[in-house]
């Protein structure tokens, strides 16, 4: 294939894919004139018996191409894990986003990494350095878009996990000065929500909400536990469920899990320290070192070869 013609044949696939994506915008944006389906038209009718409680939405039966849009996400679900597993990662990361939409997500950040690889190949061929190695670009480019969005999701929750933990023994304190000066657990809890900006504290609120629409105090703070899935926070949050249940004192308990997490805290930030101390050798013995011996040893080669002493 000459240069003229594979140039020519790029920018053809280019006006035509820019084309394509206008006329689908265009279909997108225009209005629909079919007629309701007969589940949508009957659905609002018999919720009683789809719904029994009335708490879900109205959404009929899906079909078509949605199906074959839940059947991908659902193979792209169980390529990167499973559902159950996602979702947990979603609550540590504290995204609002549910397991289906993160897919969707993921899907269109590999749609648009297809994208952006295509364009590169039509950039290398209108610039007539096309090989047939380049065509590898967009399917790489698009795995490269859908793994760099679920790591994303990954730094996100092992980010927040660290706040939280550093946030916990003064929450702790603050929760046991609170219930040393008269105030009840609910109101410390909403005290505390109320006063501290972070990671824990928001999930305080959510808890205090939990109870004023109907849900009690262990089994919000047993979903609290369930959502961050940190060790150090299940833990306080154990004991203090129980300390509930048992009538304990509560602010002896909340005083003795905050020393517990400074405790930790200290133990971890001196593995972190050791850790680090060793991959500070890593420069040391690779680089100094060998740079020490070279210019110890080359000027007494040097003057063996010249023949110098």
């Amino acid at each position: 294939m000459t240069p003229g013609l594979l140039t020519e044949s790029a920018l053809a696939v280019l006006l035509g894919s820019a084309f394509g994506v206008g006329l689908c915008l265009l279909a997108s944006l225009a209005p629909r004139v079919s007629a309701p389906s007969l589940a949508r038209r009957l659905t609002p009718y018999i919720r009683d018996v789809i719904d029994p409680q009335g708490l879900g939405p109205v959404s009929p039966p899906t079909t078509g191409l949605l199906d074959v849009w839940h059947d991908a996400l659902a193979r792209v679900g169980r390529l990167f894990g499973g559902a159950d597993a996602l979702r947990r990662r979603l609550d540590q990361a504290g995204w609002s986003v549910d397991a289906a939409g993160f897919r969707s997500r993921q899907v269109v950040w590999g749609l648009v990494g297809l994208g952006v690889g295509g364009l590169v190949v039509v950039a290398v061929a209108l610039l007539g350095r096309f090989s047939p190695a380049a065509v590898v670009v967009p399917p790489v480019a698009a795995m490269v878009a859908v793994v760099f969005c679920d790591t994303r999701l990954t730094w996100a929750a092992r980010a927040r996990a660290r706040r939280i933990e550093e946030e916990l023994p003064t929450v702790l304190d603050f929760l046991a000065l609170c219930l040393a000066a008269g105030e009840g657990i609910l109101d410390s809890l909403r005290r505390v929500g109320d006063v501290g900006s972070g990671e824990l504290t928001a999930e305080f609120r959510r808890t205090v909400l939990a109870v004023g629409t109907g849900s009690t105090l262990p089994e919000a703070l047993s979903a609290l536990s369930r959502r961050v899935r940190i060790p150090a926070v299940s833990r306080s949050i154990d004991h203090l469920v129980a300390a509930l249940d048992r009538g304990a004192p509560l602010a002896a308990v909340l005083q003795a899990q905050a020393t517990d997490a400074r405790e930790d805290a200290k133990r971890v930030l001196i593995e972190q320290a050791g850790r680090k101390e060793i991959l500070m050798l890593i420069p040391l013995v690779f680089l100094i070192l060998p740079l020490s011996v070279l210019f110890a040893v080359f000027p007494g080669i040097f003057l063996l070869r010249v023949g110098i002493g």
